[in-house]
């Protein structure tokens, strides 16, 4: 046991956020996403929604504040000025925990995918709410 961890991160996904570097990329998705085929990386958190593990993993992660948008979530297909609720919620997580918050900025669902395939790993969580997805760059934390 350790202080101060989100018990839901698991010691294999801790050892993944570890060895990420600046600049890598970490891709949370919902129980719907391809992660298995995309990710050389993929971590389960089935029965573990989405908000929760972005909530945990800005405990312990800085995000890159050297690029414009180090938060990006999945737009709507057909409708891509449609902010889904979960959505809003990472939104308000990000704001409320991580170090260097940021406005959510959205890639077209195949562009995402390519970007999750260069990814240091997927984390796959039980969440069912569509479009419960996000990629988050990592920063440095300073001295």
């Amino acid at each position: 046991m350790l202080r101060n961890i989100p018990p839901i991160l698991s010691p294999d996904l801790l050892q993944s956020l570890r060895a990420m570097g600046h600049g890598d990329d970490i891709v949370i998705a919902d129980a719907n996403f391809p992660a298995t085929a995309l990710g050389s990386r993929c971590h389960r958190l089935d029965g573990v929604s989405a908000t929760e593990v972005l909530d945990a993993v800005l405990r312990v992660m800085p995000l890159d504040n050297f690029v414009q948008d180090p938060a990006l979530v999945m737009e709507v297909v057909d409708n891509p000025d449609m902010t889904p609720s979960i959505v809003a919620e990472f939104q308000m997580i990000t704001t409320a925990i991580a170090d260097n918050p940021a406005t959510l900025a959205k890639l077209e669902r195949f562009a995402f995918y390519e970007r999750a395939k260069n990814a240091f790993a997927i984390i796959q969580t039980g969440e069912q709410r569509l479009y419960g997805n996000i990629i988050l760059k990592k920063g440095v934390i300073g001295i």
